[in-house]
């Protein structure tokens, strides 16, 4: 069988950069891999993490999901134009008191994480539909379920929107993630209308919800963040920004962040799948706080719960993150004690 197709966008890091070399080092070789970026200049991370799978079952080539001609180009330079997968990972965040966040920098984000999106379905989708064949992957957040969730990029007056478009490093916080999570939300919209004309032609869309993600970006922005001016803000809403979403933030991203490589595995398990679901998280410990949503239609119920976390029950939620973080620590103490007892 001939190796299946798949684009991937913002490969410079993160997970399009652990999604890309994941599959273009599969020991099956069942894929052909197509990574964009923005800034091809950016590529040598990529290029080094792919190593000899680079030139062979993975091409690098230039992509911005802002930019119609360039998506146009780069679909235009593929033979035929044939892409089986294509995987919308290209996307930046924001967090931080909204007074102290301007509406260009709004506007931007959402051009990126939902018009991008888009730009990229309308240039793929005529020709999926035509094959009547195709798999369109996106990688979305718990955070286009649960505005009271766990993405977004640390900010604060002036927040870090990537010019390269590539993927932002994810951070957790109960608040201060309203223009981000309004983009998932956007995200999560679009695809649910789009889903069952696109079946009727046989191409699955599936949303891969991720919570916290660790990159490497992740302590510079923090430093960013406790450093940025917060003065178009009240002085409490300042306070609750830097005393308690960045601490909580520590706390989350060192209890129950995956690594781009396990977010990578996930995606994998959803483009082999025989059925595509439409929907998969990829932490588990996030699905309790999506479903207490639904449980009341009022609302009343999550937004209760949320507060009391927040503001009367800080202290009990930091221990027990750090009491998850050292069961996590001791599992994979234990795992590594089997395999080096040979013991798969």
């Amino acid at each position: 069988m001939a190796p299946k197709t798949v684009l991937i966008t913002g490969c410079s890091s993160g997970i399009g950069l652990a999604l890309a070399v994941r599959l273009a080092r599969d020991k099956q070789r069942r894929f052909q891999v197509i990574a964009t970026m923005r800034n091809v200049g950016r590529s040598a991370a990529l290029a080094a993490a792919a190593g000899p799978a680079l030139g062979r079952t993975l091409e690098i080539k230039q992509l911005d999901v802002c930019d119609e001609g360039s998506i146009r180009a780069c679909l235009d330079s593929i033979p035929g134009r044939h892409v089986d997968v294509l995987v919308s990972n290209a996307g930046v965040g924001m967090a931080g008191p909204l007074e102290c966040q301007s509406v260009a920098a709004m506007q931007s984000l959402m051009d990126t994480n939902f018009f991008g999106l888009v730009r990229l379905v309308k240039e793929v989708l005529p020709d999926m539909k035509r094959r009547r064949g195709g798999h369109i992957v996106v990688i979305s957040s718990i955070m286009g379920l649960q505005g009271m969730g766990a993405r977004g990029t640390l900010g604060g007056a002036t927040p870090p929107l990537s010019p390269n478009r590539d993927p932002p490093p994810t951070h957790p916080g109960i608040v201060f993630n309203d223009i981000y999570s309004a983009s998932k939300f956007a995200v999560e919209g679009f695809c649910e209308s789009l889903v069952v004309q696109a079946l009727r032609f046989n191409v699955a869309i599936s949303l891969v919800e991720p919570g916290p993600v660790v990159t490497e970006f992740e302590t510079k922005l923090y430093e960013e963040a406790e450093r940025a001016d917060y003065s178009r803000t009240d002085p409490e809403t300042a306070k609750i920004f830097t005393d308690l979403y960045l601490r909580n933030s520590r706390d989350v991203f060192a209890s129950l962040g995956q690594t781009p490589e396990d977010i990578a595995e996930h995606t994998l398990r959803v483009i082999e799948a025989a059925r595509p679901p439409f929907r998969h998280q990829t932490n588990a410990a996030y699905t309790p706080m999506a479903a207490l949503k639904h449980a009341d239609p009022s609302g009343a119920l999550v937004t209760d719960a949320f507060y009391k976390l927040v503001f009367k029950y800080d202290a009990v939620l930091r221990f027990g993150l750090r009491a998850i973080r050292l069961l996590r620590w001791k599992s994979r103490k234990v795992k590594a004690g089997v395999r080096l007892l040979g013991f798969k």
